[in-house]
């Protein structure tokens, strides 16, 4: 049945990889009309949430993004430590779907559909079809859970899709020895860096496998220093790209120290000691419903009981391993930062099910007991989807948007983001205090300052207090006629931060009560914890003085 005859489970396998032929043309098409009707279901999920509330991610990649359309670089009047990959795709997302919440929601629908296929060829190409089939099936529930904040357009979605394109192409690549092929495999795992920095593991995961797969096969090393070339330009070309082209546009220092010497900051203000409570508060909700993580268990462990699994088992264990190794830069493992490693565990649930079918159908049992596998799974994805019933079919959008950042003005953004579009002009600039560049986004407003979060200025790195008073400099310079202050612990960091930067927070408050005048203050659901007044609100401040 099988192209490949490796049987060894050591990583990667020693010859070509290959794709596997279905024994039955009939059930590749079954398995693949399956799986289209669950992308369907989920993508009417989608559709139907689509205009919950932006998150702050969100509203930074949408408000860059919205520059962009506007001709205005990434750095040059608002910054962040990530890369551009994902502000340009949004960018391309809003430019086709409008710049609304819905439009964005629209795009993100279409990246996870084409990464949920891409999913499914890739397990398809290495076990079949059944394989495919239950991957797919698995990633575009998983992918879509609020537990990993699937509803929402994180950077990490960008990232899955990129890297597997480039991983696939990379298998055929091996295959067939085509330089062309590995460029293209490399161009799309230099995406994926390009769209948040731990897209550089697939690269590295791709790098690492090729090397092996090289040495395991006699050709002349003249022809592995092409094909290594090829795929080491590949991956470099996007970046080199984009460095040259923001160069051109007068923004490379500022690139270069967010996205660089900024971020290598921000990589290490967690210890080991502070990122096991991390964890251990993500990981119980990453890892359900549990019984769907027991089956990619199961996958994970098939080459220790099936012949079959372990012709690819290398490449699985290896693929898992820089999959997880993609969610810990930083050591903060927040809730979306697990979508990285869905993939990996789809993958291994097709092999799981796939694997449990082929011990069965070699023991010469009946048919029923053979898709014995195919039912337990079938009944355990419905009942995993129907215990999502309430978000999937009866939240509306704001109250989704309530139940998963309840501590969060989100929701709250929107109506000082309106207020502010219909009370200003195009050319009026906003002050934002706090962490919530989604209302520039809604306001289509440009802010007055190039710092999009306060997070930064009151962390414990190096750069902070010249970040502080960089940002006071610009808005005050640039006289904005609005100014947002949320008086939400959340919107600028934790609590031992705001006790240590009190000063600055004082400062803030203060600067705003001077040629301003509150004109609106809109209360924040939930009561979070805040600094001022009887309870959390978003104040709006209008400029009163010269």
């Amino acid at each position: 049945m099988r192209a490949s005859s490796n049987q060894d489970a050591s990583f990667p396998s020693s010859v070509t990889i290959s794709a596997v032929r279905p024994s039955a043309s009939w059930v590749g098409y079954w398995c693949l009309g399956i799986l289209l009707l669950v992308i369907v279901f989920f993508a009417f999920v989608r559709i139907r949430l689509r205009n919950v509330p932006l998150e702050r991610d969100e509203g930074e990649f949408a408000y860059v993004g919205q520059l962009m359309l506007q001709g205005i670089p990434p750095y040059k009047i608002a910054s962040n430590m990530k890369l551009p990959g994902t502000y340009a795709a949004y960018a391309a997302i809003m430019a086709v779907f409008g710049e609304t919440p819905g439009g964005i929601r629209i795009g993100l629908m279409l990246v996870n559909v084409l990464t949920t296929l891409l999913v499914y060829l890739l397990a398809k190409y290495l076990y079949g079809s059944l394989a495919g089939a239950v991957a797919g099936i698995t990633y575009s529930f998983l992918s879509c859970r609020p537990a990993v904040l699937g509803l929402y357009g994180h950077a990490t979605h960008f990232v899955v899709l990129a890297a597997l394109a480039g991983i696939l192409l990379l298998l055929h690549a091996t295959e067939t020895g085509r330089a062309g092929l590995f460029f293209g495999s490399g161009f799309c795992l230099g995406l994926a860096f390009l769209m948040k920095q731990p897209g550089i593991l697939f690269a590295a995961f791709a790098g690492f496998y090729w090397l092996w797969h090289e040495w395991k096969r006699p050709f002349p090393w003249r022809n592995v220093a092409v094909r290594g070339g090829a795929l080491f330009a590949g991956v470099a070309f996007p970046f080199a790209l984009t460095c040259l082209l923001l160069y051109r546009a007068g923004v490379f220092p500022s690139f270069w120290f967010w996205t660089w010497s900024y971020a290598r900051e921000y990589g290490s203000l967690t210890t080991l000691s502070e990122a096991w409570p991390k964890l251990r508060a993500s990981l119980p909700w990453v890892v359900r419903p549990f019984v769907i993580w027991e089956i990619v268990a199961v996958g994970l462990a098939a080459p220790f009981w099936s012949r079959y699994a372990r012709t690819h088992g290398g490449f699985v264990t290896s693929f898992v391993l820089f999959s997880c190794l993609a969610v810990c830069p930083g050591l903060y493992f927040r809730q979306h930062y697990f979508i990285l490693l869905l993939p990996a565990a789809a993958l291994c649930a097709g092999i799981a099910v796939d694997a449990a079918v082929q011990s069965l159908r070699g023991k010469q049992l009946t048919a029923l007991i053979v898709c014995l596998p195919v039912l337990y799974f079938a009944a355990v994805f419905v009942i995993s989807v129907r215990a999502q019933y309430e978000t999937f079919f009866r939240l509306d959008p704001a109250s989704l948007g309530r139940r998963s950042f309840a501590q969060d003005p989100f929701g709250e953004a929107v109506a000082v983001g309106s207020y502010i579009k219909a009370h200003s002009s195009e050319q009026d600039t906003i002050g934002l205090f706090g962490s919530e560049p989604e209302i520039c986004f809604y306001s289509a407003r440009h802010c007055a300052s190039s710092f999009l979060y306060t997070y930064p200025l009151i962390e414990k790195q190096k750069f902070a207090r010249q970040m502080q008073d960089d940002m006071m400099r610009q808005i005050h310079d640039a006289r904005p006629r609005f100014l947002v202050y949320a008086d939400v612990a959340r919107s600028w960091g934790t609590k031992t931060t705001l006790e240590e930067n009190r000063g600055f927070l004082e400062m803030a408050w203060t600067y705003a009560q001077h040629n301003y005048e509150l004109v609106d203050k809109v209360a924040v659901e939930g009561d979070p914890e805040h600094l001022w007044g009887d309870r959390a609100y978003l104040y709006v401040f209008r400029r009163s003085g010269p």
